[in-house]
C-alpha cells in the first residue's frame, strides 16, 4: 500500500523522525487554516501518487493567507498524469542549506535489506545511479542483525554528505530503519533530506509503501485505506484478486508464477519491448482467472499487444488452453494475443490453441519467440 506524502510524514512522526509542521485539507477553507497553523511562509502540496507535482504547478510557496488560498484553489481538483488532486498538504517552508537522499528497502537477490545514502538529494534517484553511481553508498542489512549505528555513521561517511550534518543524518538513519522494520514498510524514502542553515537534518519529503501481508499486526492502517487512490487497473485486479503491477508500456503480461512474470518482463525488455504491466494468476489459468486477467488489461488504452506465458504443473496444458480460448470469447479484446505454452501435457494444449489461431490469436513455442511476436504486434507488425 503507497502512502500520500502527508501520510507518509504522519508514519515517520510516529518514530520521531523530524518533518516539517503543517497539515492536510481537503478544502480551500482548510487549507488557509492548515497555513495559519503552520506559520507562513507555507508550501501547499498536491497530493498525488505520482511524480512531476512541481512541473505541474501542484506545489506553490505562499507567502501569506490570501497566496495560501489562492493556490490551494488552483490546486485542488488539477489534474496531475491523470490523477485528480483531492488533497493538499501545507506545511511551514524550509530554509535549505543542502539536499541528501536516504531510504530502505528490500533487495531479494541477495535476500537482505539494502539502504541507501546520497549526497544528491531532491532529483530522480534513477537518474543519479545511471549518471554517476558512485554518489549512492549502499550496505546489505542482515533482517536477523538490523541496523546498528556503527553501519549508518560509515553509510553517511561513504556518501559524503557535509559534516555539519552527520550526527543528524546518522540520527534519521536509524529512525528511519525503526520505521522500515518495525513499521512493516516494502520502502521508505526521504528525498530530500535536507541540513538546514542552522544544523538540522529533517525529512523534507515522505515515501513509503507499506507491506500489506503485515497488515494484520496493524489495524491503524485502515486509516491510510480511507484515501488511497488506486489506479482503475490496480483496483480492478484487486477486486479480481490478482497479482497485478501497471507500468507503462504498450505489452501486457500474463504468467503463471511470480517468476515466470518476472522473467516474461525481462524477456520482453531484451527483444526491445515495453511491458505494460506485471500480472500473476497463480497457479490456477482457468477459463474464470483467465478472462479476470484479460478484462484488467484490456482497460489499459496504451496495451497494444498482450503476452501471455503459461507453464503447466498441476493444471495440465489442454486445461490452461481450454480456458485460454473460452476467456478469450469472453472478453471483447482490444489488442491480439500470442501465447507461450509450455509444460504438462504442453503439446496437446497448442493443439487446441492451433485450432483457434488467427490475425489476434497467435501461438508460439519458446518465450523467445513468442515475445518477439507480441512485440512486433505491439509495432504494428504481424509476426
Amino acid at each position: 500500500m503507497d502512502l500520500f506524502e502527508y501520510q507518509g510524514k504522519q508514519y515517520f512522526a510516529r518514530y520521531d523522525i523530524p518533518v516539517s509542521p503543517g497539515g492536510m485539507a481537503r478544502t480551500i477553507d482548510e487549507a488557509v487554516a492548515a497555513a495559519d497553523a503552520a506559520g507562513y511562509p507555507v508550501v501547499v502540496k498536491a497530493q498525488v501518487q505520482v511524480g512531476g507535482r512541481g512541473k505541474a504547478g501542484g506545489i506553490k510557496l505562499a507567502a501569506d493567507a490570501g497566496e495560501a488560498r489562492r493556490h490551494a484553489e488552483a490546486i485542488l481538483g488539477m489534474d496531475i498524469k491523470g490523477h485528480v488532486v483531492k488533497i493538499v498538504w501545507i506545511e511551514h517552508a524550509s530554509d535549505i542549506a543542502k539536499e541528501y537522499y536516504a531510504s530502505f528497502t528490500l533487495d531479494r537477490s541477495v535476500k537482505k535489506h539494502l539502504a541507501m545514502v546520497s549526497a544528491k538529494g531532491g532529483v530522480d534517484i534513477e537518474s543519479v545511479a545511471d549518471e554517476d553511481p558512485d554518489a549512492i553508498a549502499k550496505a546489505h542489512i542482515d533482517p536477523l542483525v538490523g541496523l546498528d549505528e556503527a553501519t549508518a555513521r560509515q553509510l553517511v561517511d561513504a556518501a559524503g554528505l557535509d559534516v555539519e550534518a552527520h550526527d543528524g543524518a546518522v540520527d534519521v538513519l536509524m529512525k528511519l530503519w525503526r520505521c522500515y522494520d518495525e513499521g512493516d514498510a516494502d520502502l521508505v524514502e526521504i528525498n530530500p533530506l535536507i541540513l538546514t542553515p542552522d544544523g538540522k537534518v529533517h525529512a523534507l519529503d515522505a515515501k513509503v509503501t507499506l507491506d500489506d501481508n503485515a497488515a494484520f499486526r496493524h489495524p491503524e492502517w485502515d486509516e491510510f485505506r480511507g484515501v488511497a487512490q488506486l489506479d482503475p487497473r490496480d483496483a480492478l485486479a484487486k477486486e479480481k484478486g490478482l497479482q497485478y503491477i501497471g507500468l507503462d508500456g504498450e505489452v501486457g503480461i500474463i504468467a503463471n508464477g511470480a517468476g515466470l512474470a518476472m522473467s516474461t518482463l525481462d524477456v520482453v525488455n531484451q527483444v526491445g519491448g515495453k511491458p505494460a504491466n506485471f500480472l500473476d494468476i497463480g497457479g490456477g489459468a482457468n477459463a474464470e482467472v483467465m478472462a479476470g486477467a484479460l478484462e484488467v488489461i484490456n482497460t489499459d488504452e496504451k496495451v497494444k499487444a498482450i503476452f501471455i506465458n503459461i507453464f503447466g504443473g498441476i493444471t495440465k496444458g489442454e486445461e490452461v488452453a481450454k480456458g485460454i480460448v473460452e476467456a478469450f470469447r469472453r472478453v471483447d479484446l482490444k489488442a491480439p494475443i500470442v501465447i507461450r505454452l509450455d509444460g504438462t501435457n504442453a503439446e496437446e494444449g497448442r493443439a487446441i490453441l492451433k485450432e483457434h489461431e488467427s490475425e489476434r490469436l497467435v501461438s508460439k513455442p519458446t518465450m523467445v519467440e513468442a515475445a518477439k511476436a507480441a512485440v512486433a504486434l505491439a509495432n504494428g507488425v504481424q509476426p
